[in-house]
């Protein structure tokens, strides 16, 4: 190990022991999710060495190495902080050569409780597939191709993008994270019950597929060897070799304009300052402080990374249930009413996501009418994106289920809903108000987690018992044999719905009137 590679292993260790002292809490975090990942790990290997002999072997391994490649890839563009130590733009001020500075990084991301999950894997796979000879010599040079390419990937593609990770803009990309998880779940979960109907036998063309394509053509390989066919084999080694030099050589070039290029910040600042142009479109929004309160909030929306993160997992949570149930054919139209839920929570907290700015609101607020306006203009933005996205969602679960007869009785609900949960909402952001930190991954101030709790699932309880006679006379349209009547629950649940928010804006505004130093001290925490 050359004086560089050595260097960077150890700092590479002296950074992750310095992190894990300085706070119990990441101590415990790291801990945990250490004894997680090798019990997972250990399963796994377990799981794929039981699979040895079995037909569907290679496929099954050659699949999961290629999921497990293709989380490599991703996880840097939505976790860019995950991996602090190995940021290449902190070395630009010493004196390093690419190609030491490659073969140095790559050494010490070998550190670390990701690639030890890699070998796991690695290793159960050839285990299960490598027969005879020649099949455990290619199983070798298999486990180190995969893992190798599955660290070079990750590596090309953080150092790729390093400059937009770094910047506002490429730390939203973390927001997305909630709907990568969302959705893999419920692919992993419609998998699951697709593979219990039709067996490990559907995978075998996709395991075909990918056995050419690296860092999954490695294990591939040790199937076809201990098949006989050493041609096969040598070509799907050659191949993720081949893509492994690629790997390094673009990671070299990306180190290389990294550490000569100027820092983009510099170069805008050199650059003469150019006028902007200020000329707008037609204003959309209402005049007053109703449209300035709405214009304010859907800024909150599409700027503030928190905002944006609950925001884009609540639309995507909200139709991915009912669609995917829907998919599998477990369904029910009334799914539907998930979204207008998940939506309906974007109502609580209000005044959390402004933070220690809120006292610029609560300078603007001397009454309650001045309360009922900023809360009514909340309201309204939320409004703006709920309702259609409510309607859209409501109407793709019917098509989807050709239920065609119940979609005004759905929407009504939905309706009901939302508007429950906005009033529900704009009282619980007045009493139960608390603060949400800027910085890293909570969405609650330390100590204000019971506040929070009964802020959200409270105030959830309540809208569903507001709703409960909109529920109550559904079911007696139904009981009754009165379904031909269920049309009317679309204007009884708009008209309620509207009628609840109502009441639940002028409730809330003399107690947000009245609370507004308790309200600036309680969302200032963070």
């Amino acid at each position: 190990m050359t004086t560089t590679t050595a260097t960077l292993v150890r700092l590479k260790l002296s950074l992750l022991r310095n992190g894990l002292r300085g706070s119990k809490g990441r101590r415990a975090a790291y801990v945990t999710t250490l004894i997680v990942v090798l019990l997972v790990a250990a399963l796994q290997l377990l799981g794929l060495i039981a699979l040895r002999g079995n037909a569907h072997a290679a496929t099954l391994s050659v699949i999961l190495t290629a999921v497990l490649a293709l989380g490599w890839a991703v996880m840097p563009l939505f976790f860019p902080s995950g991996d602090e130590t190995l940021d290449p733009t902190r070395l630009v001020m010493l004196p390093l050569r690419p190609q030491p500075l490659v073969r140095g990084l790559l050494v010490a991301s070998l550190v670390g409780i990701g690639p030890l999950f890699t070998l796991c894997l690695a290793v159960g796979a050839v285990i299960s597939l490598a027969h005879g000879a020649a099949a455990c010599v290619t199983a070798v040079l298999a486990v180190a191709l995969a893992l190798l390419t599955c660290v070079a990937l990750a590596r090309a593609v953080a150092a790729a993008n390093i400059r937009l990770l770094t910047s506002r803009k490429g730390r939203d990309l973390a927001v997305l994270s909630g709907l990568v998880i969302a959705i893999g779940a419920q692919v992993v979960n419609f998998g699951a019950r697709t593979l219990g109907s039709s067996g490990f036998g559907a995978l075998d063309p996709a395991g075909d597929v990918l056995s050419w394509i690296p860092p999954a053509s490695a294990i591939g390989a040790v199937d076809a060897v201990s098949h006989g066919a050493y041609a096969a084999g040598t070509a799907r080694l050659a191949l993720c070799a081949a893509a492994l030099a690629a790997l390094l050589h673009t990671w070299q070039r990306t180190l290389t304009r990294l550490m000569t290029s100027p820092d983009g910040s510099t170069l805008q600042a050199a650059e003469p300052t150019r006028t902007k142009r200020t000329s707008r479109g037609p204003r959309l929004l209402p005049a007053g402080r109703t449209g300035t309160v709405m214009e304010r909030s859907l800024r909150y929306v599409w700027r503030d990374p928190k905002t944006k993160a609950a925001w884009v997992t609540s639309l995507a949570i909200g139709l991915i249930v009912p669609v995917f149930n829907a998919l599998q054919g477990t369904g029910s139209i009334y799914f539907a009413c998930f979204a207008a839920g998940m939506l309906g929570i974007q109502m609580y907290n209000q005044f959390g996501q402004d933070t220690s700015a809120f006292w610029m609101v609560a300078m603007t607020i001397s009454s309650p009418r001045d309360a009922y306006v900023e809360l009514r203009g909340r309201a309204l933005a939320l409004l703006t994106i709920t309702l259609p996205y409510a309607t859209l969602v409501t109407v793709v679960t019917t098509a989807m289920l050709g239920d065609w007869r119940a979609l005004p009785e759905v929407l009504g609900l939905s309706f009901a809903l939302l508007g429950a949960m906005l009033a529900t909402g704009a009282w619980s952001s007045a009493r139960f108000p608390y603060s949400i930190p800027q910085e890293g991954y909570k969405n609650v101030a330390p100590g204000q987690a019971g506040l929070a709790w009964i802020s959200i699932f409270g105030g959830m309880v309540a809208a569903a018992l507001l709703c409960a006679p909109v529920i109550a006379f559904t079911i007696w349209l139904h009981v009754s044999d009165e379904s031909s009547a269920t049309w009317l629950l679309l204007p009884l649940g708009t008209t309620y719905g509207a009628a609840l928010t109502l009441a639940g804006l002028r409730l809330a505004a003399p107690r947000t009137a009245t609370r507004l130093p308790e309200i600036l001290t309680a969302v200032s925490k963070g």
